[in-house]
């Protein structure tokens, strides 16, 4: 009985140490230090940093970056439509588009390939510890329709809390959220393939053009496995230390 009292205590220690909860979203820190967060509405995981391409702009500089991603996913597979190949190659429909510098922007702004090109450079690194981000999904509903079948609508309406035609809520959950502007979905728009889904930061859905410039927001199937703080391995290792000292001085006696 007096052995199952410090593995409590160490549990409750462990726990307090390395989650953050937020209503249903969960942050945690993945493999390489960064941010992520889990939200068990959705059952997604998100990149807690909300411009992550901005941040690797910024920490990499934009040629560097863009070079990167570029030759992470040179080449975007999807319906095939008149931007594939490039933009003044419009009689190319192959359903494949070459990406190029043009798709981003030093800000963080991209267009539809662009977005799907970053996800793959996230994959590619194995961020965080996965290699199955992706865009979020759309549910095909033009307007303020926000939840079923739409992560990026879940998250805005079932778990920031925000209505329809206000700002993505002030949250100290994620960073860099991007008030005023949308962010690309990965579904494309059936009837039109060069058009696709994206979700305004105001709860808004629609299908643009894919060649417009918005932002990318990624996300990973399920809970990506977290890492243990420093100080909890450091307690999970005293803490068996303890035990087993338990353990030497029961057989003495």
């Amino acid at each position: 009985m007096r052995m199952k009292q410090p593995l409590l205590a160490l549990g409750a220690l462990l726990s307090a140490t390395t989650f953050n909860a937020h209503a249903s979203l969960t942050s945690f820190t993945g493999t390489g230090n960064v941010g992520l967060v889990y939200s068990s509405v959705s059952n997604v995981t998100w990149t807690q940093d909300a411009n992550l391409l901005s941040s690797l702009v910024t920490s990499l500089g934009y040629s560097n970056a863009i070079n990167a991603i570029i030759a992470a996913s040179p080449v975007i597979y999807d319906t095939p439509n008149y931007y594939d190949g490039s933009y003044n190659n419009y009689g190319s429909y192959s359903g494949q588009y070459s990406i190029t510098a043009n798709d981003f922007s030093p800000e963080g702004f991209t267009n539809w390939f662009g977005a799907q090109a970053f996800v793959g450079y996230l994959n590619s690194i194995n961020y965080g510890g996965s290699s199955q981000w992706r865009l979020p999904t759309s549910n095909q509903i033009v307007g303020y329709n926000g939840t079923a079948g739409n992560e990026l609508g879940q998250l805005f309406y079932s778990e920031l809390g925000g209505t329809a035609d206000s700002s993505i809520p002030d949250t100290s959950t994620f960073n860099n959220e991007q008030a005023y502007y949308a962010y690309w979905l990965g579904t494309e728009y059936a009837p039109v393939p060069y058009y696709a889904w994206f979700f305004r930061n105001n709860g808004y859905q629609n299908a643009p053009n894919k060649s417009y410039m918005f932002y990318a927001w990624a996300v990973s199937p399920g809970q990506v496995s977290a890492v243990p703080a420093p100080s909890a391995v450091w307690l999970f290792g005293t803490g068996l230390v303890g035990l087993l000292g338990l353990k030497r001085r029961g057989h003495a006696g």
